[in-house]
């Protein structure tokens, strides 16, 4: 996956954020919405959020030390996990909160009436241009992958952050619009606390979402299928006549994939022949697969009753 498109969607989100998180401050503070003030803080704590991607980006990109020589690609990971802990404390869990508080002592908006669904309005079109810019970033790597398979599968946490936050920005706003307009209509302020419970339980969920497909990836999540498969056949379609035992594969980070695998090798081959069997193996792999930075091939004697891979 792009890194430059990743850090383009983030970096636009974070501008888009920022200024939406203000102007929803100054509407809450101006007439004492409970939505208002939970999309305050649902935009601050996505604009914290995307700086922690940036952070965890660049991170990533330090050397290899004898400390940790397989780099820090997975810091990535790490950052992108805190994320969905933020999200689901300082966005859903307060949102709740100020639901909780609102529904117990509803009032209506009597001041300043028209302020929170013109700064909605506007928070609405600058959140679909973010969404809008983090899609066409994401089509560009994505190919025929359906958006559900995307987000489930992308070993680059950034564009599925990104696109979720976005989305459930979106949808925070149309629940939020809907609570403050029913609340104006009718004057009853527990339609305010509602919308605001909505907009909670839709951050708990999206974290909840977010947190799972980031332990997946701190755990350690193998090469995509179509990747496996191009390896299995570099590995096979060597002159060598290299049979492929077994292999296992795991991302070290979003670009850099470790390979290990066991090879079949005839019992005659002399120890040169091996050594040249092995590094044309690699070779083949780095060029049918670029991120196969690690590789690891160990030979085994081929025995006629155990069958390749």
């Amino acid at each position: 996956m792009s890194t430059e498109g990743s850090t383009k969607a983030v970096v636009t989100a974070l501008g888009a954020n920022l200024g939406i998180a203000a102007t929803k401050f100054v509407a809450y503070l101006l007439t004492g919405s409970s939505s208002m003030l939970a999309e305050s803080i649902h935009s601050v704590a996505d604009s914290g959020n995307q700086v922690l991607l940036l952070v965890g980006g660049r991170r990533a990109q330090r050397r290899a030390t004898p400390e940790h020589p397989f780099g820090y690609g997975r810091e990535r990971y790490v950052y992108a996990f805190v994320v969905s802990i933020v999200l689901f404390s300082l966005g859903g869990l307060f949102a709740l909160y100020e639901a909780w508080h609102k529904i117990s002592d509803p009032h209506p908006i009597e001041e300043w009436r028209w302020v929170p669904v013109v700064v909605l309005l506007v928070a609405m079109a600058l959140e679909a241009s973010a969404l809008r810019t983090a899609v066409r970033e994401a089509d560009a790597v994505r190919g025929r992958t359906s958006w559900w398979r995307f987000v489930r599968r992308s070993k680059a946490p950034e564009l599925p952050v990104i696109l979720l936050e976005d989305t459930g920005a979106l949808l925070g706003l149309v629940f939020a619009l809907a609570g403050v307009g029913l609340t104006l209509a009718t004057g009853n302020g527990v339609w305010d606390g509602l919308g605001t419970g909505a907009i909670g339980l839709l951050l708990v969920v999206i974290a909840g979402l977010l947190a799972v497909e980031m332990k997946s990836l701190l755990i350690g999540e193998s090469a995509s299928d179509e990747h496996v498969r191009l390896i299995e056949r570099a590995i096979a379609d060597g002159p060598e006549g290299d049979a492929l035992i077994h292999m296992r594969t795991m991302h070290l980070g979003p670009e850099e994939l470790l390979v290990a695998a066991k090879i079949a090798i005839d019992r005659g081959d002399s120890a040169t022949e091996v050594a040249h069997a092995i590094n044309a193996a690699e070779r083949r792999i780095r060029e049918a697969v670029p991120i196969a930075r690690l590789i690891y091939i160990e030979p085994d004697i081929r025995h006629a009753s155990r069958p390749a891979v």
